[in-house]
């Protein structure tokens, strides 16, 4: 079985729904500590979402300095599939490990809403499992979610298929819409909105958010995540 792991930063809100995501995929969770530097030899990390250090400084700036992400760093240079969702974006964009940066929502309201993404590319192991230009359900809950990026980036990102996800409604002014990234590599990926809220009928306005965690899966035992 895979082992897919959780890190919990002081701050963190939705370890817990990573955790249940990963479950519900079929996957082992395992429970990281930001300050333990073991990753406890997983075969993907999931960075949650929620206000790491209460963004004090700004968002995801002091988690990104953890003994846990400087593992993590190092793991995703050798292939291991990364998964960065809101604060948890804003981290691997601090650690270098993203492009681009995220800042206030344009109106600078905070969102809380259930969005359409198109899923623009579908090579990455965690978005294998989708169909090309698939539209999915997933809520976002964010005040700090506008991507932002010289006009250089922005054309290495498009140009290049670094775009994964794609807001139907462009809700906080990000350039181009763009919803979520991926490294030049693609093993690691990051997106505002929530997947891991959207994995149970019950509780998520879709199970759309479940595919992305069945997709790491998938290539976790091809072999495709690390040497």
């Amino acid at each position: 079985m895979s082992r897919v792991g959780v890190i919990t930063f002081p701050g963190t809100l939705d370890d817990v729904d990573a955790v249940r995501a990963v479950r519900l995929a079929g996957a082992e969770p395992v429970a990281l500590w930001h300050a333990d530097a073991d990753l406890r030899d997983v075969d993907a990390v999931v960075v949650p979402g929620g206000f790491s250090y209460g963004d004090y400084l700004r968002a995801g700036a002091i988690a990104a300095l953890a003994p846990a992400m400087r593992s993590v760093v190092d793991a995703a240079g050798k292939g291991m599939p990364v998964l960065g969702i809101c604060n948890g974006f804003q981290i691997l964009q601090e650690a270098g490990l993203l492009p681009g940066a995220v800042t206030r929502n344009e109106g600078l309201h905070f969102v809380c809403r259930d969005i359409h993404l198109e899923v623009t590319n579908t090579s990455t192991p965690w978005t294998s499992g989708f169909a090309p230009g698939a539209r999915i359900l997933v809520p976002t809950k964010h005040g700090e979610g506008r991507f932002q990026a010289s006009p250089e980036t922005l054309d290495r990102l498009e140009g290049e298929g670094q775009v994964v996800f794609r807001y139907e409604v462009n809700h906080n002014g990000s350039r181009n819409a763009i919803a979520g990234v991926c490294s030049a590599e693609g093993n690691v990926v990051g997106l505002m909105p929530h997947p891991e809220h959207a994995v149970e009928e019950l509780t998520g306005p879709s199970t759309d958010g479940l595919t992305l965690f069945r997709s790491v899966l998938t290539a976790t035992i091809a072999g495709e995540a690390h040497p």
